[in-house]
């Protein structure tokens, strides 16, 4: 990647990064046809609920979307050292997002907008850790 693509890249991030956020957190609340639960629904077992939907579920179409989205929809975030540089380090980018991602589960429940359950907090980290794993290799071609 030349320095001009980096720069560039860099910018663009810093300017959609923030209306990426706005975008997956109205799909986490309102998209799909949301609406509210009667009832608060928490999932705490890890991959059971993930398991027993690829399982019921026939249309391969609708397992992708829903587990592979998980995943790949939060891949942008390992980017965040971009704009946040204390997030260049994995380990201190991963305890931030799972702090931000359990307290957006934990809306999700209080607002019966959605379902707390550990497997979006799984699929959605691992997708944040496929990012950071791009972002690195990006940048190590960069300064190669």
């Amino acid at each position: 990647m030349t320095e001009k693509f980096h720069k560039i890249f860099r910018n663009s991030y810093k300017i959609l990064i923030p209306f990426y956020t706005v975008f997956l957190l109205y799909l986490m609340f309102f998209g799909f046809g949301r609406s509210q639960y009667d009832f608060n629904i928490v999932r705490l077992l890890p991959m059971i609920s993930t398991a027993d939907f690829v399982m019921k579920t026939v249309d391969l179409k609708t397992i992708i979307i829903n587990v592979f989205g998980n995943v790949i929809m939060f891949t942008p975030f390992g980017f965040l050292g971009i704009v946040f540089p204390k997030l260049n380090d994995f380990k201190t980018l991963i305890i931030n997002f799972l702090s931000a991602i359990i307290i957006i589960e934990s809306l999700q429940y209080f607002t019966r907008l959605g379902v707390f359950d550990i497997d979006d907090v799984i699929l959605n980290t691992i997708g944040v850790a496929i990012g950071f794993w791009i972002y690195k290799k990006l940048a190590s071609r960069a300064s190669a």
